[in-house]
């Protein structure tokens, strides 16, 4: 299993692309949200991965940044499935209101000939908190996050019998999910800023942590593997130097700071890690 994450980024970033990210295994490819526009169509091209291929994907919630990348993957499916070029399905999970938003938006905006391809070539499906589904062979867990923002919801996906990957979605990780993320062998989290820039970000006011916040958690629940995203753009050549020095003070465990475009293999009880940067 692999993860490549396509963008790092927050909601207003112009060094790197907002966060979203694509976990694949053996040709099979799950998309977790689209960010902000068209520019995701760009990210997979960059990232070797065709479009066309990923039949399977995930919106956490209702944010731009988040939700409006996956339109155009619908615009593409619809237009392929119109010229008879895509064959099968693709599903499209998400909580109730982000489905709505997702069936009603791209109805508005895609022609007629192009809309009718929703529920065929195109499924948006709804989840529930804590429902199951299998996806790309393994057992995927939604939960709510219990956010105040915006209904969000993350997962967990079970890589092998012992092991499990976890994402909080973009808020930091609350005890309403402990049953979720508790003994996962990887953490997915956002991390808005450094503790140092907390007066220059604000991050608390928007519902983020700090690196320090998010190792701290992360080393209190034992999980050995932390990915860090959704950070501010202010000094990209440097942001893996200094969040990773900042964050080892805190956690014991490896700790990943990826770039746009960087992939990591997913260290698992029968497998080996490492990045695999493109």
């Amino acid at each position: 299993m692999k993860l490549t994450m396509l963008g790092t980024g927050r909601a207003v970033v112009t060094e790197c692309y907002n966060t979203c990210f694509v976990l694949q295994e053996e040709g099979r490819y799950f998309l977790v949200d689209g960010g902000g526009g068209i520019g995701l169509l760009s990210r997979l091209k960059s990232a070797g991965i065709e479009w066309n291929r990923i039949r399977d994907m995930f919106v956490t919630h209702r944010h731009m940044d988040h939700i409006t990348g996956m339109l155009w993957m619908i615009r593409m499916i619809c237009q392929a499935a119109k010229r008879g070029e895509y064959k099968g399905e693709s599903r499209i999970y998400g909580h109730e209101e982000v489905v709505r938003i997702l069936g009603e938006v791209s109805c508005m905006l895609l022609s007629e000939q192009e809309s009718r391809f929703i529920g065929k070539a195109v499924k948006l499906i709804p989840v529930e908190d804590g429902e199951e589904r299998e996806i790309i062979g393994y057992r995927v867990c939604f939960f709510d996050i219990h956010s105040t923002k915006a209904k969000q919801f993350g997962f967990t996906m079970n890589l092998t019998e012992n092991d499990r990957l976890t994402c909080c979605g973009d808020e930091p990780y609350n005890d309403s999910e402990k049953e979720y993320v508790q003994g996962s062998r990887w953490l997915l989290h956002e991390a808005f800023c450094l503790a140092r820039d907390t007066e220059r970000f604000h991050p608390y006011e928007k519902h983020h942590s700090t690196v320090k916040d998010a190792c701290e958690q992360t080393e209190k629940l034992g999980i050995r593997n932390l990915v860090l995203y959704h950070t501010e753009d202010t000094d990209m050549a440097n942001r893996k130097q200094r969040y990773t020095e900042e964050g080892k003070q805190y956690f014991s465990g490896s700790l990943y700071v990826p770039d746009d475009l960087e992939t990591i293999c997913l260290e698992t009880d029968g497998g080996t890690s490492g990045r695999d940067s493109r």
